[in-house]
């Protein structure tokens, strides 16, 4: 089953659901649409969503025949929908990266998602960036835009996560899963440290979901007002830079040996600036409420029936992330970061 797939059915499993449309996502992944397919997004609906029998979510009907402003065209689709072999989309053509990104992890997965020989799995130094061609021309990010800008492409779904094969790794440098980060510091640093934190969750919870998103808070000045204010990249400038980035988990394992069937739910979230952070920083100062995450984001991740239901993720597993400085010459191998 594509991994895709169990994202998606997950998902639905636990109640959770980012923006609208995911169910649409499904059903059309059920008629097989080739992996970098855009889909278009609907509005937010009930946290748990139904699919219909003959795999069809039930879709709006045309805006224009209800709303005659809308006749000569709608301004749409915000976000596109991606549905990917290793996570699903959200993509903002406005700030020209994810909105979110979804994905599911396991133990089994993650050492070996797919029955392919060992010479199928994703080789990190075969992958490249590149544009995401399933985007209008004029609201895609570029290449160039991150040339010589001072930041990095960062992955929002890592590249780490997807090496069940080269076809989905491949699918992580695409410029739709990539959002403009700090390098040095960040990107390259603690950002990677609780990458690998979320795939370390997999040694105790059966499944791991993990949602990316990139955040634009505000700040007080000194005159107190608050203003949000940040960087676009870019000739012309395109590329949005967010101030900060946010990874919200949702975990599950059997509640008990004797009740297999009822999971134990775990939720988390964390607000990291993308900024340098030392390596010390305890992972435990950047936790926030999902709630929080969900107001500055205008996104829905969990319905209230799972935040109640759900532990919080540092009280069921140690949140510390474990420093690793291989992951700087693991990221030159793909090529020259947006700085050089």
């Amino acid at each position: 089953m594509a991994n895709s797939l169990v994202v998606h059915g997950a998902i639905f499993a636990v109640g959770a659901l980012v923006g609208g449309g995911i169910a649409t996502a499904v059903a059309q992944k059920r008629e097989k649409i080739p992996p970098q397919s855009v889909v278009r997004s609907q509005q937010p609906v009930a946290p748990i969503l139904h699919v219909g029998t003959a795999g069809n979510a039930v879709v709006a009907p045309d805006a224009a025949v209800l709303c005659p402003p809308l006749k000569y065209g709608n301004p749409g689709p915000i976000p596109d929908q991606l549905v990917r072999k290793a996570y699903v989309a959200g993509y903002d053509r406005r700030l020209r990266h994810p909105a979110w990104t979804a994905e599911h992890l396991t133990q089994s997965a993650l050492r070996k998602k797919t029955d392919s020989k060992e010479s199928d799995a994703g080789d990190r130094s075969k992958s490249t960036f590149v544009e995401d061609e399933s985007i209008p021309a004029m609201f895609r990010a570029k290449l160039q835009d991150y040339f010589r800008s001072g930041y990095d492409r960062g992955h929002m779904v890592p590249a780490a996560d997807a090496k069940f094969s080269q076809e989905a790794m491949d699918e992580t440098f695409l410029l739709t899963n990539i959002a403009p980060q700090v390098g040095a510091g960040f990107n390259r640093h603690y950002w990677a440290y609780v990458e690998d934190w979320c795939r370390r969750l997999t040694g105790s919870f059966s499944d791991v979901y993990v949602f990316t998103i990139p955040l634009y808070l505000p700040k007080q000045d000194p005159d107190s007002k608050w203003r949000v204010t940040h960087e676009v990249i870019g000739s012309p400038p395109n590329v949005a830079v967010p101030t900060h980035f946010a990874k919200v988990v949702l975990t599950t394992k059997p509640s008990s040996p004797s009740t297999p069937n009822i999971p134990e739910i775990s939720t988390g979230a964390f607000v990291l600036p993308n900024a340098p952070i030392p390596d010390e920083a305890p992972l435990k100062s950047f936790v926030v409420p999902v709630e929080s995450v969900e107001r500055a984001s205008g996104l829905i991740l969990f319905s209230d029936a799972i935040k109640s239901a759900s532990k919080h993720i540092c009280q069921t597993t140690e949140c510390q992330v474990i420093v690793r400085h291989f992951d700087d010459a693991q990221k030159k191998i793909a090529g020259p970061k947006g700085q050089r």
